[in-house]
């Protein structure tokens, strides 16, 4: 056995000191540090290299991730095919807070109205220089109750619109297509109040010289009335009466009994319109009467007959109005018999030429 140790083999590329000898420095232009430019594109899909250490299953397509299932009732491109209308409010108008805000409106048209009569009365503008002859005088009496009614009119179309979030007409539940197609009924209607009219001019007869007949004696003035009845007075009045003032007793008369008695709330027709109880509705025609006819007072000397005409033709008002859920068929009765009233004293004066004989 020899006692030298074995010789061990040396790797040319180590140093004799058994450490591994540097590599050669490498040319940084040279090929092997070339970046491989990408192939070429040839339509398909590359395939994703996946990162070191990560399941190569988990780096999916995007394609293949399910979507999120669709919610109740709504279809899965509901949002992508048409736009989400939001759900319709609950709110019933016109309530008493909408007409709150007709009142405010109201009243400051009429403070503007008085500060320009007083101006015309100062002025003496048609030879009317006291406030007395100005309300016999058809010219202020016209004048301002349409300045009165066009200025409350344009607040309201720009309040209640934004308030309500539809259009102000929708709002006060026109309708006129509906009244239209019961045009014949609403005729009817008007040709009931005419006659009863008839019969209590012959059983509780007014005051031969009231305010209103004042007014038709002046010349001209009976022609501009009769325009002014059959237009402007039946659109403005039931728009305040029959439109803010009846619904809004309507559905605080609900509200009353459903807060007292904890009765469930009455959802809204099809239409968004309230639903009223029969009880309110009753209630609301009979309350909306009294200011009705009071407004109407002075025009007839405050004389009874003519007072619970105006009762009566109010509560038929306020029933085609409930009925028809149309503010402008009302309207249209309103308008019918304020026209047969006035065809009547046409050809009763001979043409408004002989109103002595009214």
């Amino acid at each position: 056995m020899s006692t030298f140790p074995e010789q061990v083999q040396h790797d040319p590329e180590e140093q004799p000191s058994g450490e591994p000898a540097d590599s050669p420095a490498s040319d940084p232009l040279g090929p092997e540090n070339t970046p491989i430019p990408p192939g070429e594109w040839t339509g398909e899909p590359e395939e994703p290299n996946p990162q070191p250490g990560t399941d190569p299953n988990l780096s999916a397509p995007l394609a293949t991730i399910a979507p999120l299932p669709p919610t109740e009732g709504q279809s899965l491109f509901a949002s992508y095919t048409q736009p989400q209308t939001p759900a319709p409010s609950e709110e019933r108008i016109p309530h008493m807070g909408h007409l709150g805000i007709l009142f405010v409106l109201a009243l400051c048209a009429l403070v503007g109205v008085n500060i320009v009569v007083a101006l015309a009365l100062h002025a003496k503008l048609w030879g009317i220089s006291t406030a007395a002859q100005a309300q016999t005088d058809f010219h202020y009496a016209l004048i301002t109750q349409a300045a009165l009614y066009l200025i409350a009119f344009c607040g309201c179309l720009v309040s209640f619109p934004f308030l309500w979030h539809r259009p102000f007409f929708e709002g006060i539940h026109w309708h006129g297509r509906m009244a239209l197609q019961k045009f014949s009924r609403l005729l009817s209607a008007a040709v009931a109040c005419f006659f009863v009219a008839m019969i209590n001019g012959m059983l509780l007869p007014g005051p031969t010289d009231a305010p209103i007949d004042q007014l038709f004696k002046a010349p001209g003035a009976a022609w501009v009335l009769f325009a002014f009845g059959i237009t402007v007075a039946p659109f403005f009045e039931e728009m305040a009466f029959r439109g803010f003032l009846l619904p809004a007793l309507c559905t605080a008369w609900d509200w009353s009994v459903e807060q007292l008695t904890g009765a469930p709330r009455r959802p809204l027709g099809q239409t968004g319109d309230p639903n009223w109880s029969l009880t309110a509705m009753i209630a609301g025609s009979v309350i909306t009467s009294l200011p009705f006819a009071l407004m109407h007072g002075f025009q007839t000397a405050w004389s009874l007959g003519p007072f619970l005409l105006l009762i009566f033709v109010s509560l038929v008002l306020c029933w085609v109005r409930l009925s028809t859920r149309s503010l402008a068929a009302s309207t249209i009765v309103h308008a019918s018999y304020n026209f047969m009233l006035f065809s009547f004293m046409l050809l009763g004066t001979g043409g408004f030429k002989h109103l002595d004989k009214m």
